[in-house]
């Protein structure tokens, strides 16, 4: 496709008029198997849709696009294709960096899960290149990353810890979940692969749960698409139309999310409840420099810790009306959750443990004066 511009790929790439209706968004082909003319003569390269499907595939060339890939795949969550990656990069015996402050799921994907088949991990700030070097191993075969992170909304410079990655022999995985490929474009920065949870910012509309690969290296992406296939955790087509369906919105979505958080982050630094506000579009943030430099903006997740303790930051949660008490992100609704007790509990006890005064905001694209009217009520 010539036009390369963002907002156009988001609309077109992948979305060619079906073929035999002309229907300008791609069909739901909700079908398991297809017709073969003659044993093994496959129409279009489909036999099986754990294998392959249309729309799908639709989605999967679209993800490649707006990450500047090669190639994406599309899967049933994202720590489907979290599983899936790690299953093919990965041996017993291999080691992962992965940073302080990831998702619950994804720790508790790599400490309950992938460590009981003899995968090793251990713990570095990736925010600061030189930690994660210490961390390095004979056999450390990826370092990950989440950039901004997840709830404490770290950044981590992709360039230089893709640097340390390559001169370890590693391979640089990263989350750009919180981002989304229109702020954040890390293969153009240096990663080897891109991880999404396509339920939250890419979905945008909270009705649909998958996740997605994205890479350049057409051998891995062989070697993932073989695993994806032999494992089986695949995008189901409504659930592959509805992250489509909501693609074509996202650089609308995300420039009113950024500009809707950054007004919330201004109001709470300066709101006498408030001890500490995390957000990379704050001058004070000290990711601040290196998020402007790889963000086109500074996205709609808002983390902040309350005066009082757990119970006031649980109490602040629980008083939010217009905020949704509820886990998850990304939706065009304000979402508010304490980290400690809903999406990071599995990291409770452990060196990835969250702070219990803090509560972590999903700001939505509602009408901002409405969204700080309802914090400062919360608030008290």
């Amino acid at each position: 496709m010539s036009h390369q511009h963002f907002e156009t790929l988001a609309i077109h790439a992948g979305q060619e008029p079906d073929a035999a209706t002309g229907a300008v968004v791609p069909p739901i082909h909700q079908v398991s198997t297809y017709k073969q003319d003659g044993v093994g003569g496959l129409r279009g390269g489909y036999e099986y849709s754990r294998s392959a499907n249309p729309t799908r595939t639709a989605l999967e060339e679209n993800l490649a696009a707006l990450e500047g890939g090669s190639r994406g795949l599309a899967f049933a969550s994202g720590l489907a294709a979290e599983d899936c990656l790690l299953r093919t990069v990965l041996t017993p015996g291999d080691h992962v960096v992965i940073p302080n402050d990831a998702y619950g799921g994804t720790f508790r994907l790599f400490a309950k899960v992938a460590q009981r088949w003899g995968v090793e991990w251990s713990v570095a700030d990736t925010a600061d290149p030189t930690a994660v070097r210490a961390q390095l191993r004979d056999r450390t075969k990826v370092v990950w990353v989440e950039t901004p992170s997840n709830p404490l909304l770290g950044i981590t410079d992709i360039e230089q810890v893709a640097a340390v990655a390559r001169g370890a022999g590693a391979r640089l995985v990263v989350d750009n979940t919180f981002a989304s490929p229109y702020l954040q474009q890390p293969l153009a920065l240096g990663a080897d692969v891109v991880v999404h949870s396509t339920t939250k910012y890419m979905g945008g509309h909270s009705d649909v749960v998958g996740g997605a690969l994205v890479t350049s290296d057409a051998a891995l992406a062989e070697e993932l698409a073989f695993h994806q296939n032999a494992m089986g955790a695949i995008a189901g087509p409504f659930d592959s139309w509805l992250v489509m369906r909501g693609v074509k919105t996202l650089a609308v979505r995300m420039d009113r999310h950024s500009a809707n958080a950054e007004r919330v982050a201004e109001m709470l630094v300066q709101h006498p409840k408030v001890t500490e506000v995390l957000y990379p579009g704050l001058e004070s943030h000290p990711g601040h420099e290196v998020a402007a430099k790889q963000m086109r903006s500074f996205g709609g997740m808002v983390s902040f810790r309350v005066a009082g303790g757990e119970e006031a930051a649980v109490e602040v949660c629980n008083r939010a009306e217009l905020f949704t008490l509820g886990e998850s992100l990304g939706g065009v609704e304000s979402l508010i959750e304490h980290p400690g007790r809903m999406t990071h509990a599995s990291a409770a006890g452990s060196l990835l443990e969250v702070p219990g005064d803090l509560v972590r905001l999903s700001v939505g694209i509602e009408s901002v004066d409405d969204l700080l009217e309802d914090l400062r009520a919360a608030l008290g």
